[in-house]
Parts: structure tokens; C-alpha cells; sequence
């Protein structure tokens, strides 16, 4: 059989960023640290602002392993440091200056703000069990609504899009704000994807009014076994 012969062959594709699309690496923060009862968190903007507990710092230097290799345009962080703080091992490594993009705070708890919603959701307060079940943030008095909260981060997100076209980013935020986008994306109910690990990674690509969902919760880089990050002196 001649080679113009051949059947002609068709493999399955595989996915590539359409052109002029954005891809977004949203990485959760480390581990914050805990609350101790009598020791309030610092607080940044009316939010509670803890910093790194070292458990999140080694799940920072496990970020940074995974997303070195990255070509990447651009490291976002909140204007809370914990995600400032996980974002600084990659930082010092690929030499990019993260941008503040404070529309991807954490949602705003009102009155529970800072320590209070750690303590009432572990101690099953009836307020904390109505927000998980209605799937409202609102239920807490004076907290952020659902479609205030959704606002502001559909709005960080389509910005970021249109500042790097054909690029791929780096974003440093939130539990909630990771919940939030990757419902958005799938048309899920809004608690759907809260819970994302400390440190792990989803993967977005926006294309325009499109926002295609290629990853959730990666935490591949965490596992010891593929991880530079030191352990701990016991």
C-alpha cells in the first residue's frame, strides 16, 4: 500500500486555549493560623487577616514547585495576607511582582467577621448550620450577600481576562472566592465547590461570556512525596 494510500487518521483532539482566552491558575492559600480563644486575628478592611500558619507554609513552597514550570504573565494576590504570603515562595522564584486585586477578598462575614465564624461553624451554631443549609452568606447579620459577593468577583475575574489575553495567570485568593468562580462557571448551586484544600490549585480559562472549567482542587503537588518543601523539626 502506497503512503497516498494510507486511511487518513483522526486522533483525538486535545484541548487547547482558543485564541485570544485566558487561563487562570486559582490557588487557595495556605493553612491559616488557628484561633486561639482570647487571641484575635489582626484584622485588614473589616476582615479577619491571619497570617501563615507553618503548615501553610510548606504548602506554599509546594504551590511554587508545581507552578514554576508555568509560563506565567502575571502573580494576582488579595489584599489579605495569607495570600500574599503563599504566593511569595513562586514570587521569589520566576521574579514577577504580584498585583493586589482586593476584589478577590475573601466574602465578607459581618457580624462573624475575623474569628467568630471559625468557632460558631465548628461549635454547629443554628445561625452557621441555616448558612450551609439555604446556601446563603446573608443569613449571618450584616455579612456580604450571595449576589453582592458574586459581583464583585465575576468583575475581578472578567477584568483580569481582558488585561491578559492569550496568557496564562496566577491567582492567589480564597476558599469562598474559588467557590464562587467555579460555580459561576458550571451553573452549580452556590455551595457546590466550597471546600477547595489549602494550597490546592483549579484551573479556569475564560473566553469571553465562556468560562470553561479544565481543573478543580489539584493538590498533586502537596504529597510529600513530590514536594522540596522541608518537614517539620518534631
Amino acid at each position: 500500500m502506497t503512503e497516498a494510500s494510507q486511511p487518513k487518521e483522526y486522533r483525538q483532539a486535545r484541548f487547547t486555549r482558543p485564541p485570544g482566552a485566558t487561563e487562570i491558575l486559582l490557588v487557595r492559600h495556605g493553612e491559616s493560623a488557628p484561633f486561639r480563644e482570647g487571641e484575635p486575628f489582626p484584622v485588614a478592611g473589616g476582615h479577619g487577616d491571619p497570617p501563615l500558619d507553618p503548615v501553610g507554609e510548606r504548602q506554599a513552597e509546594g504551590v511554587a514547585d508545581r507552578l514554576v514550570v508555568e509560563d506565567l504573565t502575571a502573580i494576582y494576590v488579595t489584599s489579605l495576607q495569607r495570600t500574599a504570603q503563599t504566593a511569595a515562595p513562586l514570587v521569589a522564584r520566576v521574579g514577577l511582582e504580584p498585583v493586589v486585586e482586593p476584589d478577590l477578598r475573601e466574602i465578607f462575614l459581618g457580624d462573624w467577621e475575623g474569628e467568630a465564624f471559625r468557632k460558631h461553624a465548628a461549635e454547629r451554631h443554628p445561625l452557621a448550620v441555616r448558612v450551609f443549609t439555604e446556601q446563603r452568606w446573608d443569613v449571618i447579620p450584616n455579612a456580604e450577600s450571595n449576589e453582592i459577593f458574586a459581583a464583585r468577583v465575576s468583575g475581578a475575574i472578567r477584568g483580569i481576562a481582558d488585561r491578559h489575553r492569550d496568557q496564562c495567570v496566577a491567582v492567589f485568593t480564597h476558599g469562598g472566592v474559588i467557590a464562587q468562580i467555579i460555580a459561576a462557571a458550571s451553573g452549580s448551586r452556590p455551595f457546590a465547590f466550597l471546600g477547595a484544600n489549602n494550597g490546592s490549585i483549579s484551573h479556569l480559562v475564560v473566553d469571553g461570556d465562556r468560562w470553561i472549567v479544565r481543573r478543580f482542587n489539584d493538590t498533586a503537588h502537596l504529597d510529600p512525596r513530590f514536594s522540596t518543601a522541608p518537614e517539620p523539626v518534631i
